[in-house]
């Protein structure tokens, strides 16, 4: 004695179809495209380690004096106040978590609802937030700013 299905099962739909080939299609091609053993010849790149065990994240000559920039990789701003003091601190705002966006003015600047922060300490400087951003350890060897 045989018996059918209650329910009979449908077959996956079209876009069910292409939406799974096209995201075997993108697996192979981003695993085409290096290989973790490959290492780029040439200068020392922002991700490489440093001796100290951190992570390199910036050259001093991408940090403006007065000034500061974004590592939206890193989740971190890095600002030299005065000429060769580099200071960093969280890229997310304490007032709702948004990550800032720029740095000028001797501000650190929140677009979503226009906090400032200091470069020098991380201190509010307009409100709505009401506590700095968290400094983070940051030290400077030769030409390369490492976060420990």
């Amino acid at each position: 004695m045989t018996s059918e299905p209650l329910h009979p099962v449908a077959p996956p739909s079209r876009r069910t179809v292409v939406a799974a080939v096209g995201a075997v299609g993108l697996t192979f091609a981003l695993n085409a495209c290096g290989s973790e053993d490959e290492e780029p010849s040439g200068a020392a790149g922002p991700a490489e380690s440093a001796e100290s065990g951190g992570t390199v994240v910036a050259r001093t000559s991408d940090i403006p004096e007065g000034g500061g920039k974004v590592l939206k990789d890193h989740k971190v701003v890095v600002t030299q106040p005065t000429a060769g003091t580099f200071k960093a601190f969280s890229f997310e705002c304490t007032h709702q978590g948004c990550p800032v966006t720029g740095v000028s003015e001797g501000s650190i600047t929140c677009p979503c609802h226009n906090s400032r922060f200091s470069i020098e300490d991380g201190s509010v400087q307009k409100g709505p937030a009401t506590q700095p951003l968290p400094a983070r350890e940051v030290a400077v060897d030769g030409d390369s700013i490492t976060l420990a």
